[in-house]
């Protein structure tokens, strides 16, 4: 069999159930344990699976959503870097609420196979989890946005009033000095409920989503608690959150030739940097 022709047989395997062992793609792809390893290894760089001790989760493309999927690929490079630095900021074991954006949507990917304890309003995002044994899954009920999958509305603000969590992921479509801003009214006041229900709240959100804003009006910056951007920041922004007394998480982005990103740092209202080495669960 071609190696292209066994990785998509391996990928079919890992995406009927979710997850497949290590011994039952073997048996199946009839191969030694060293070829499904490699072939692990490749799929995983390209984010179709996700290694995890003994065998592999699927951690594929989303469901069939057009509006979803083109924000997604805007800006890719930036996003899946700052899902890396983000990814370090969690500990196993936390409760974590991960919003509908796209850039959140590349951070659960990462957090696929991880002991964790999942809240989420992201119908592409709970798809990524739903058959991950390591995971405690609970989905935000309410009405669905239907170009993007996410959950918002009156029924999911009265859930969240209900929950508490340790993290609370949020993206945005725009950030100025007022503050920060998504799509639409529904939306925002979903994300204001998320905040109320967390102890940390963590913003994901590239570089050119700063100098600009949308429709409404999320909260202003020092409402909360850390920014993941990349590297492409402008210093006003850096100085911005330093007044506002927000720590800023700066993510190198990803690099073309090595396929790795560099160290991320972070910056505080104390002007402080420090490495962050993301964590490796495999």
């Amino acid at each position: 069999m071609a190696a292209d022709d066994r990785r998509t047989s391996l990928v079919e395997l890992v995406q009927q159930h979710g997850f497949a062992s290590l011994p039952e793609l073997v048996n199946q792809l009839e191969v030694s344990e060293s070829t499904v390893r490699r072939d692990l290894g490749a799929l995983e760089e390209m984010g179709v699976v996700r290694r995890t001790h003994g065998g592999a989760f699927y951690s594929g493309p989303s469901p069939n959503l057009p509006h979803f999927k083109q924000r997604q690929e805007a800006e890719w490079d930036k996003k899946k870097a700052i899902a890396l630095a983000a990814n370090g900021l969690i500990d196993d074991g936390d409760t974590v609420l991960l919003d509908s954006g796209s850039t959140t949507y590349e951070l659960a990917r990462l957090l696929v196979g991880r002991p964790l304890q999942i809240v989420t309003n992201s119908l592409p995002v709970a798809n990524l989890f739903n058959t991950d044994a390591n995971t405690d899954l609970i989905l935000i009920g309410g009405y669905v946005h239907a170009r993007t999958g996410a959950v918002q509305g009156p029924y999911a603000n009265e859930m969240l009033c209900n929950l508490h969590v340790r993290r609370a992921i949020l993206s945005a479509a725009g950030i100025n000095d007022r503050g920060i801003f998504n799509t639409n009214r529904m939306l925002v006041e979903t994300q204001r409920g998320m905040m109320a229900a967390a102890e940390e709240v963590i913003l994901v959100a590239d570089s050119t989503k700063f100098g600009h804003q949308s429709l409404a009006h999320v909260c202003t910056l020092d409402k909360i608690q850390k920014i993941v951007v990349d590297s492409q920041i402008d210093d006003r922004w850096k100085e911005k959150a330093a007044l506002d007394g927000v720590d800023m998480v700066i993510a190198n982005i990803v690099s073309q030739e090595t396929g790795s990103p560099n160290s991320a740092t972070q910056g505080s209202g104390t002007r402080r940097n420090m490495r962050i080495d993301p964590p490796q669960h495999q």
